[in-house]
This record gives C-alpha cells, structure tokens and sequence, in this order.
C-alpha cells in the first residue's frame, strides 16, 4: 500500500508518520536482538570508532523519537509531499524545530529516515540533521553555534555489523 498524504499512519490517531511510536518500537526489538554497531563518534574533526552493544537503544535513538511531529497543536503545520514510495513533511512555519521529515518505505516496511531539526534563539543555534536506515546504519550530524563559546560539530555514525 503506497503512502497517501491524508492516511493516518499506524493506530490511526495521527495526521502524520508516527514517528515515536516507529522508533519506540524499533529500540525494543533492537533491545531484544542486541546487534554490534560500528559506532563513530566525530567531535569537531577529532574522531573515534569502536564495536559496542548499544545497553539502551530507546536512549541511543532519542533524538529520533523527540522529533517527532504529531502534537495535536501542530496538525496544520506541516506540508505533504508523496514522490513514489517517499512522504516527505515540510514545516510551514519557521519556528517548529523540525523543519523536514522524510520516510521512505518499501512496500509496507520503512526503509530510510531522514529529519532535519533547526533551532535558533538569541544564544544559540543548533542544525541536526538525522538519518536512520534500520538494521543498516545510523548517523546524527549536529551543528551547533553558541554565542561566546563558538562552534561545535558532531557526528556520530552507527553502522549494524552484520
């Protein structure tokens, strides 16, 4: 069943992709199935690679699940775009922290997640860009300015040893 911009997703409560109940979901089968993850760590050019076993995956993956764009006050806010198996969500407005949500399934199994959070005050400014291919690869790429301190990059890369 192809994505349809005005199918309410999983339970059927949400205007749009569920997003923190797929990545709820996910970490608890990947808390079960406890795969290694080559994981990278980046912090500003510096880096830093080892095999791990992820103990909490619903925290190794918070960013995704808190990116989520279903709260009731925002159901106007977000445009959809269907292209093939892909739905992309575009914020309408500039001050929602999640500016884009891509999902791209295969048949009915989500295969790539794509988000681009923006956030920006009078003392910082933060972009995270969020790319999740299950059972596949992770990456987290953060950039953030903050005012008098500078500017700090991070990108943390989590590939599933297969």
């Amino acid at each position: 069943m192809a994505c349809k911009p005005d199918v309410k997703e999983t339970t059927g409560q949400y205007k749009y992709f569920d997003l923190k109940g797929f990545i709820n979901a996910d970490s608890t089968r990947l808390n079960r199935s406890n795969p290694t993850v080559n994981k990278t760590v980046n912090h500003n050019g510096a880096s830093e690679t080892k095999n791990v076993k992820i103990a909490n995956w619903g925290h190794e993956l918070s960013l995704f699940a808190s990116s989520d764009i279903n709260k009731p006050s925002w159901r106007q806010s977000y445009t959809i775009n269907t292209a093939g198996d892909s739905t992309t969500y575009k914020a309408i407005t500039p001050d929602l922290k999640t500016r884009e949500l891509t999902v791209a399934k295969t048949g009915d199994k989500v295969s790539c997640i794509r988000i681009v959070n923006h956030i920006k005050n009078m003392l910082y400014e933060t972009r995270e860009v969020l790319t999740y291919l299950p059972d596949s690869v992770y990456t987290i790429d953060k950039t953030q300015h903050v005012i008098l301190l500078g500017n700090n990059r991070y990108i943390i890369k989590g590939k599933f040893v297969k």
